[in-house]
């Protein structure tokens, strides 16, 4: 159901004095759809208005421009006006305060989250009551002279390291020996020849090396496979 007119000519007037800006009939129409006003009679009730002088007018060609009336209102002077500042100042720097108050809350909030539970916590403490338990009790062992690693066990890595060892004092002295006499009677510098037998730049130097490890292979009765 439409507003009566008088309902509608009441509700107009509000709009208009609280925008407080000038306004077309469309724009005001477009506001008051909530109130199942039509564009005729929002024209009709801002036309009546005027008329009554209850709100102010101005025409613009074929468009009219309805502002409320300013004697209505109490427009502050100088001094209130620099009240009225001074207060927004105030009010602003308020609000940055409890701007920062409220920023410290949350942070805390956070802090708080952030933190165990008291079950989490009981559960945390049981587990590491276990771990200190488990510890003490390989430690108990360790004082009591406990023997961890068998005597045939420890025995028998003994006898792979040596014989390791010796492979590898063996075949180094093999080498040794045999780099000896092949550097013998050389008139080079060990330091030059050692470059030589590491480059593969010529035909002739990779022919030197080739012949140089198969007199290895053959002085170690084939058992050579590297320094």
């Amino acid at each position: 159901m439409a507003p009566k007119s008088d309902s509608v000519e009441e509700i107009v007037l509000n709009f208009v004095n609280e925008q407080n800006k000038p306004l077309n009939s469309q724009i005001v129409a477009d506001c008051l759809q909530k109130f199942n006003l039509k564009k005729t009679a929002v024209t009709k009730a801002l036309d009546t208005l005027a008329d009554s002088g209850r709100i102010s007018f101005k025409e613009y060609g074929k468009q009219k421009i309805y502002l409320a009336r300013q004697d209505q209102f109490n427009i502050p002077n100088a001094d209130e006006l620099n009240q009225m500042k001074e207060e927004n100042v105030r009010l602003q720097k308020q609000l940055e305060e409890q701007k920062k108050l409220i920023g410290e809350v949350e942070g805390e909030i956070k802090g708080l989250q952030s933190n165990l539970t008291l079950e989490q916590i009981r559960d945390r403490r049981n587990k590491l009551q276990l771990e200190v338990r488990q510890m003490e009790e390989k430690l108990e062992k360790l004082r009591g002279g406990v023997t961890l690693v068998r005597p045939e066990d420890r025995k028998m890595v003994e006898d792979v390291y040596r014989d390791k060892i010796s492979q590898w004092r063996k075949r180094k002295r093999m080498f040794k020996d045999l780099w000896d006499a092949i550097t013998e009677n050389s008139p080079k510098d060990l330091k030059e020849f050692k470059v030589i037998m590491h480059s593969t730049s010529y035909p002739q130097i990779t022919w030197a090396k080739n012949k140089f490890m198969t007199a290895v292979v053959s002085f170690t009765g084939g058992a050579w496979h590297g320094v």
